[in-house]
C-alpha cells in the first residue's frame, strides 16, 4: 500500500510503525474471510481491510478522528485473526492500538460513553474495586431484562447485569504475594502474574497454578508490587495509565530477576500474555526499554511452561470429553495453537475442537461491555459449535473467554484447574455435576 507521510510525520515512531505496517499491506482481503465483524455485518468497512484505510487515512492527514472512524474501529475486536489469516505479515495489532490512542487524544465521546470507559479503567484493574462492584452488580443482575430502552446505553447496562456472577467467591487463602515454595527437589523459578479480574471471578484459576507448578518443582513467586498487566486501558487507547501499570510490572519482575532469579515470567491468563509479551515494543523509546525487551522474552504462557517441564499426570484418565476453545490472544495473539490441546491429552482427555475455532467468542476484553449486541451474536455462534462436539465441559485458557461462555448447556473451566486435577489437585467444582449426570439413568 502506497503511502504519503511527510518527513516530519514520520520522527513520530508510532506514524514511522504505523507507515511501515501500511505499506505491508496488499489489499488482498484475504483478512475479511475470518473478520467475525465483517462475517455477522458484511461492511467492508468493519472488516480490516476497510479499518486500514480509515487508519491510513486518518493518521496521512493528521487529523481528529471522526464519528465514521470511531464507529468502525470501536467495533473491532483485537481478535487477530486477521493476522493469522494474512500473507503478507501485516501486524495489524500495533496499527490499531496507535489509531485507538489516536482517537483517544482526538474524539470527544459522548458523555455517557466517557464516564463508562473511565468507570471500566477506574474498575477492572483493581481487585478490590472490582469485588465490591460485582457484589452490587450481582443483587441487580435479576433485573436486567426490566431496563428500559433500546439505547447503546440501556444495552450496556443489561450486558453488565448479566455477566455479573450470581455468586462471587471470596479470596483465596493462596492470594498473597510471597514465595511458594517447590515440593521436593527446585527444578526452577517462576513469577506468576495473578492478573486483576481473575482474581476476582475465579481465584481458582491462580491456585491451581500455583499447587501443579510448586508440585513440578517450581517456586512460585507473587510479587507484592505487581499488579494489572494493563491490557485493558492500552486497548481503550488510555496510554498513560496502559504505561503506568506495565512499568510497576516490569520493575517489579526485573528486582525478581537480577534478585534471586528466575526462569519464566507465567500468565494464565492469554490476553494478559499477549500484552505482557509486547511490553519490548510498548516500550522500544522508553528508558525501560531493555528491562521490558528482557521481561517479555521472559514470558510464557501456563500451557508453554508445563510443556518445558514436562507436565505428567499422575491419576487415571477420567473418561470425559472436552470441547477445547482457543481464545483468539492465545491461538492468533502468541501463537499458541497445540499446547494446550496436546496436554489435556496427555492428561487423559478426549479433545474435540469445535467448528469455526478460529472465530471470536465475543469477550475480546470488554468488548462484551462495550459491544453488547455483537459479542451476543458471536457467544451464540460460538456456544452452538461448542455444543456439536457433544464433550462434557468447555477448556480454554483465558478468563475472560470462560465468563462469556458461561451459562450454556456445559460447564467452562480453565485448562490448567484440569491439568492440575490429573496431577494430583482437587477436582474442580463444575466436574461434579457433571458426574452426577452421567450417573443418572439415561445420562
Amino acid at each position: 500500500m502506497q503511502t504519503s507521510f511527510t518527513e516530519a510525520q514520520l520522527r513520530d515512531p508510532d506514524t514511522a510503525e504505523s507507515n511501515r505496517i501500511l505499506r505491508t499491506c496488499v489489499h488482498c482481503g484475504f483478512c475479511t474471510a475470518t473478520c467475525p465483524t465483517f462475517l455477522l455485518l458484511g461492511d467492508e468497512l468493519d472488516s480490516p481491510r476497510g479499518r486500514i484505510y480509515l487508519i491510513k487515512d486518518m493518521l496521512e492527514n493528521d487529523r481528529p478522528a471522526t464519528e465514521e472512524v470511531v464507529r468502525h474501529v470501536d467495533r473491532c475486536l483485537s481478535c487477530l485473526s486477521c493476522m493469522t489469516t494474512c500473507p503478507s505479515g501485516v501486524n495489524y495489532m500495533h496499527l490499531v492500538d496507535h489509531a485507538r490512542r489516536h482517537i483517544e487524544e482526538t474524539y470527544q465521546r459522548p458523555p455517557a460513553e466517557r464516564a463508562l470507559r473511565r468507570l471500566l479503567s477506574a474498575l477492572l484493574p483493581y481487585p478490590g474495586r472490582f469485588r465490591l462492584a460485582l457484589l452490587g452488580a450481582s443483587l441487580g443482575r435479576h433485573f436486567s431484562r426490566f431496563v428500559p430502552g433500546r439505547s447503546m446505553a440501556a444495552q450496556r447496562l443489561r450486558a453488565m447485569l448479566k455477566l455479573a456472577p450470581a455468586h462471587v467467591p471470596g479470596p483465596s487463602a493462596m492470594d498473597r504475594p510471597g514465595v511458594f515454595r517447590a515440593e521436593g527437589p527446585r527444578r526452577g523459578r517462576v513469577a506468576l502474574l495473578t492478573g486483576c479480574a481473575q482474581r476476582v471471578l475465579a481465584p481458582s484459576i491462580n491456585d491451581a497454578t500455583i499447587r501443579l507448578l510448586t508440585r513440578m518443582g517450581l517456586d512460585v513467586v507473587v510479587r507484592r508490587d505487581q499488579g494489572c498487566c494493563g491490557a485493558l486501558d492500552h486497548h481503550m487507547g488510555h496510554h498513560d495509565p496502559a504505561m503506568r501499570l506495565a512499568r510497576a510490572n516490569i520493575a517489579a519482575w526485573m528486582a525478581e530477576l537480577e534478585g534471586e532469579g528466575l526462569d519464566a515470567v507465567v500468565v494464565n491468563a492469554s490476553g494478559c500474555g499477549t500484552t505482557v509479551k509486547d511490553y519490548g515494543f510498548m516500550f522500544r523509546t522508553e528508558p525501560e526499554a531493555a528491562a521490558a525487551a528482557q521481561i517479555s522474552a521472559l514470558t510464557m504462557d501456563i500451557s508453554e511452561l508445563l510443556q518445558k517441564f514436562d507436565y505428567a499426570p499422575s491419576r487415571e484418565k477420567p473418561g470425559l470429553t472436552v470441547a477445547y476453545h482457543a481464545a483468539c490472544s492465545l491461538q492468533h495473539g502468541q501463537k499458541i495453537t497445540a499446547a494446550p490441546k496436546d496436554l489435556l491429552k496427555r492428561a487423559g482427555f478426549e479433545v474435540k475442537e469445535p467448528a469455526e475455532g478460529h472465530i471470536c467468542c465475543g469477550s475480546a476484553g470488554t468488548y462484551n461491555l462495550m459491544q453488547p449486541e455483537i459479542a451476543g451474536q458471536l457467544r451464540d455462534r460460538k456456544l452452538a459449535n461448542l455444543d456439536r462436539t457433544k464433550a462434557d465441559l468447555i477448556a480454554a485458557g483465558n478468563i475472560g473467554c470462560l465468563t462469556q461462555l458461561s451459562g450454556g448447556t456445559m460447564p467452562t473451566i480453565h485448562t490448567v484447574e484440569l491439568l492440575d486435577w490429573m496431577a494430583g489437585g482437587p477436582e474442580p467444582a463444575a466436574i461434579a455435576p457433571i458426574r452426577a449426570a452421567a450417573a443418572r439413568p439415561g445420562g
